[in-house]
């Protein structure tokens, strides 16, 4: 052990964060999964996972900060460091409503998963990676990545609480590359926009209508594993003079254009 350079990705059991757990390890590093499931479900969704490189499961919910505390420290005293962290965890509006209508309940949900999880699971992280940067000067960087979405920009009256948790990861992302830019520590948002999964299944027949009219200049749903390529584009170090960026993984949503 100690060898890979070892990935901390939360939210790994499904969708996107399970697409970027496989893809990498198939870049080589050694994978830290953290999920809700229980250990036993959790092990049919990563068996893939499990079978290309070293790894460990934690059992964490990122709204709370025990368990937070939980997987860093689990991931340290398993590998021994911590080279990437994807913020990757979190959770739509629990119903759509009119923005006049979202209860307090229903925004600290969100925003405790997709803000709160990403903020203080970064802060965990980042003073072990700035410890690592001191210990190895003339080492490999750690990076951190926030998966954000094109609701961080695009509005959706139904889904508001979603919408301001993905924007204020916008912010959370700069904050924090500023913050570690001294040690050299990049951190990056990614977007993905309409990705195929079971997530997204409830509205696939619509979306395909849209998608087919011209939603994105690319005609066609994006997959995990566009995002995950992406991803690990990042950790493997191909982006070195870029942080607080975003990157855009939306078959070109976030072009503006008129025909």
């Amino acid at each position: 052990m100690g060898k890979k350079k070892v990935a901390v990705i939360t939210g790994a059991t499904r969708g996107i964060g399970n697409a970027i757990a496989n893809k990498m390890a198939d870049e080589g590093f050694a994978i830290v999964a953290c999920g809700t499931m229980s250990p036993e479900r959790a092990d049919e969704h990563l068996k893939e996972v499990k079978a290309k490189t070293e790894f460990l499961y934690v059992r964490a919910d990122m709204s709370r900060q025990e368990d937070r505390e939980k997987l860093i420290s689990a991931a340290v005293e398993h590998f021994g460091r911590i080279d990437a962290l994807i913020n990757n965890a979190g959770v739509g509006s629990a119903k759509q409503e009119n923005i006049l209508d979202v209860s307090e309940e229903s925004l600290d949900r969100v925003m405790d998963i997709n803000l709160k999880g990403y903020l203080f699971t970064a802060q965990l992280a980042a003073k072990q990676m700035i410890k690592q940067v001191q210990e190895d000067p003339q080492g490999e960087r750690p990076v951190i990545v926030n998966m954000s979405s094109i609701s961080s920009y695009t509005l959706s009256l139904m889904r508001g609480e979603y919408c301001m948790s993905k924007a204020a990861i916008t912010m959370l992302t700069k904050l924090l590359a500023f913050a570690l830019a001294d040690y050299e520590i990049n951190v990056y948002e990614v977007r993905p926009g309409n990705i195929l999964s079971d997530m997204t299944m409830p509205v696939k027949e619509k979306f395909d209508r849209y998608i087919a009219e011209g939603l994105h200049p690319l005609r066609r749903w994006g997959t995990g594993e566009d995002v995950a390529k992406a991803v690990a584009a990042i950790c493997l170090g191909y982006l070195p003079y870029t942080t607080g960026s975003a990157i855009d993984v939306d078959g070109g949503f976030h072009m503006k254009w008129i025909d």
